[in-house]
């Protein structure tokens, strides 16, 4: 039977402390079984373990994201090593990772969900596995080239960490990936997932209107102005365990300009500018929740409130509001006989709104402002993935010539 070998983020700490103290067998008795079941000593398997947890721990603890991307990449590594390969992760040579590549475009149906499944649930304070629970999800297609670009990643900074700590002195992840047969080199034109003029129009012209008879989606209006207004990762917008957006984040200087201060990836602190259009919506926002029309500094009200319960939203509470709005916004398209958008609006992310917003203020903002408004750490960045203005000389220059 296949067994989830990492637990969420906040139990993390105890299972490194229920391995280290032999109690893992009262806690977690399913994966307490695993490890003396698998081809590795159990000793060797425990130290295997202890090793992953603690590289989790020092990749993971800033951001829950990163820990989750990590944590579901390595996980099956392990297993994978494991149970088909029957070696120790430390003991796999360059042919080994090569066939593990093979198995992550192809892998076995038996490791994998055809839905999303929680890992391990409290049970009488004991941790019990979701025996439903598997590796991948099932896809009908081979992974994607961002699949397979995650899982290089965390192979690669999973054993250059290893190498540091002196458990392995090779890491043969960087010669697989350069010869892999799967990766696909990009084109020189990549341009960002966005919604198109008609379908942000739908987006959150709907939302608005749809406002008076249901003013609870007062909430989705604002979240979509952060998004796209603000190029907000999701992220940045909700409840993690660092940082909690409330309204003091919102500042105004001395000249009357306001600010957003936000933290972004690696726990980097920023100041997103805001539009007289924002604050405008900001105050419509404010007022809907009985709020004066504009912050003080000494607000502790959260960013984006729960309609029930305390404290602000989580990431995947925010990606339903975001979803309610663009569903919402397909049914107004086919009605009104748009069919194309409403279909392509079906492929959409709430990520898509920051690109949005992006990929249209860079054709009237200096590109400096805009990159330091996004939260990028180099402006070559934003210039390569949001500033298409060489690419449509290009286009315009070879339009005329004759074949």
């Amino acid at each position: 039977m296949l067994v989830a070998l990492v637990d969420t983020l906040k139990q993390l700490r105890y299972q490194i402390a229920h391995l280290e103290d032999d109690t893992m067998q009262s806690e977690y008795p399913e994966l307490a079984t695993f490890i003396q079941q698998v081809g590795l000593t159990v000793a060797e398997s425990k130290q295997e373990l202890v090793f992953l947890y603690q590289f989790l721990y020092v990749y993971g603890r800033k951001s829950e994201a990163t820990y989750n991307r990590f944590r579901n990449e390595l996980e099956r590594f392990y297993l994978w090593s494991w149970l088909v390969a029957e070696k120790s992760v430390f003991e796999l040579k360059r042919e080994d990772i090569e066939a593990y590549v093979d198995f992550m475009v192809e892998p076995d149906k038996s490791w994998a969900m055809t839905s999303v499944q929680w890992r391990y649930k409290d049970e009488q304070g004991i941790r019990r596995l979701n025996e439903n629970w598997r590796p991948f999800m099932l896809k009908e297609s081979i992974a994607s080239q961002q699949t397979l670009a995650a899982m290089f990643t965390a192979l690669n900074v999973f054993y250059k960490f290893a190498i540091l700590e002196e458990k392995t002195f090779a890491n043969f992840v960087p010669v697989v990936k350069k010869n892999s047969p799967y990766l696909v080199v990009q084109s020189q034109i990549k341009i960002p997932d966005t919604l198109s003029d008609i379908q942000w129009e739908y987006v959150f012209g709907v939302t608005r209107d749809k406002c008076e008879q249901q003013p609870d989606l007062e909430r989705n209006l604002f979240t979509l102005a952060c998004l796209k207004g603000l190029y907000l990762r999701i992220s940045e917008l909700s409840e993690r365990p660092q940082w909690s957006p409330v309204m003091s984040h919102f500042w105004q200087d001395n000249d009357g300009f306001w600010f957003l201060r936000i933290m972004g990836k690696g726990n980097k602190l920023r100041d997103v500018t805001l539009s007289e259009d924002f604050v405008t919506y900001l105050k419509r926002y404010r007022l809907y929740r009985g709020l004066p029309a504009l912050p003080r500094v000494d607000e502790s009200e959260p960013l984006v409130h729960k309609i029930r319960g305390q404290g602000g939203m989580t990431v995947r509470q925010i990606r339903r509001l975001v979803q309610q709005s663009f569903d919402l916004a397909k049914q107004s398209l086919l009605d009104d006989g748009f069919t194309d958008d409403a279909e392509q609006l079906e492929s959409a992310t709430a990520h898509w709104l920051r690109h949005t917003g992006a990929t249209h203020d860079a054709q009237t903002r200096p590109l400096k402002h805009l990159s330091e408004d996004l939260g990028h750490a180099k402006i070559a960045t934003t210039d390569q993935i949001y500033i298409q203005t060489n690419i449509k000389e290009r286009a315009k220059s070879g339009l005329k010539r004759k074949i």
